[in-house]
């Protein structure tokens, strides 16, 4: 199908901040390799981040048909502005609660994003979607059985929670930046909003997290954490970009 550069620049965008949230969460994620507090869950945080990374790699391939850099080149050579991914991604590490809240309330948003995805005019996405729903249902389910499980272990473990539910909360809400896109994606059909996202994504964490215990924040305390859709970023990226850049930069052209 042959799109006007309106049109092309909507879907460009769009599969910009997909790949760019997969490609800085899986870093991110990768960090805890030899870190995680047993064996099975070192394991498991390598895993998730190795199937986002790949993610990201296939969407920065489909932007390549449509006329963009190859993908090691995008991932690795962009400056900071030039990113689209949303705050929350950015965040170090922490401690293993804030790491495991954020892959919940993220891999739940991302879940949604491939379901609506599933039945995009766009082809590529639309096939994309399908075929990583096996994976995503295995990081959600990763997520949902800690959350609820540390939720209900302890008092001290249950307040850990919700204190990192509610200092995540607003980050989580920068997920759904809408974009100034919207309008033409909607039109095509190639994807239906962020706000009918976060609306799908709330039916599904606030069930989960009221089996846990646990209570979402307020709505009249709700401040989307905003800006990373239109390049604006925390301080955290740049040194997370230059980590992430540092072997290649040495030599573009070297074949592994």
């Amino acid at each position: 199908m042959n799109y006007n550069k309106q049109q092309a620049a909507a879907i460009k965008d769009l599969l910009y901040k997909i790949a760019d949230d997969q490609l800085i969460i899986g870093h991110r994620n990768s960090e805890w390799t030899g870190l995680g507090p047993i064996l099975e869950e070192d394991i498991a945080f390598s895993s998730i981040a190795q199937d986002k990374i790949g993610q990201s790699q296939h969407i920065y391939g489909i932007l390549h048909t449509l006329g963009e850099k190859d993908p090691d080149t995008i991932a690795f050579t962009r400056g900071v502005k030039e990113f689209k991914c949303c705050h929350f991604v950015e965040y170090p590490i922490g401690e293993y609660d804030f790491s495991l809240m954020r892959n919940f309330l993220f891999n739940h948003a991302e879940a949604a994003r491939f379901d609506m995805l599933s039945g995009s005019s766009f082809e590529p996405i639309q096939k994309l979607a399908k075929k990583y729903r096996g994976e995503i249902k295995y990081h959600t389910m990763h997520s949902d059985t800690w959350i609820k499980q540390l939720a209900r272990a302890t008092d001290e473990s249950h307040n850990r929670m919700q204190k990192v539910l509610n200092d995540s909360f607003n980050l989580a809400l920068g997920i759904f930046e809408e974009s100034e896109h919207y309008g033409v994606l909607h039109e095509m059909k190639v994807f239906e909003g962020e706000n009918s996202l976060k609306s799908k994504w709330l039916e599904t964490i606030i069930p989960i997290f009221e089996s846990a215990l646990l209570k979402i924040p307020g709505q009249d305390s709700w401040k989307p954490s905003l800006g990373g859709r239109k390049g604006l970023h925390t301080g955290y990226l740049p040194a997370l970009l230059d980590e992430m850049c540092e072997v290649f930069k040495i030599d573009p052209k070297a074949e592994w």
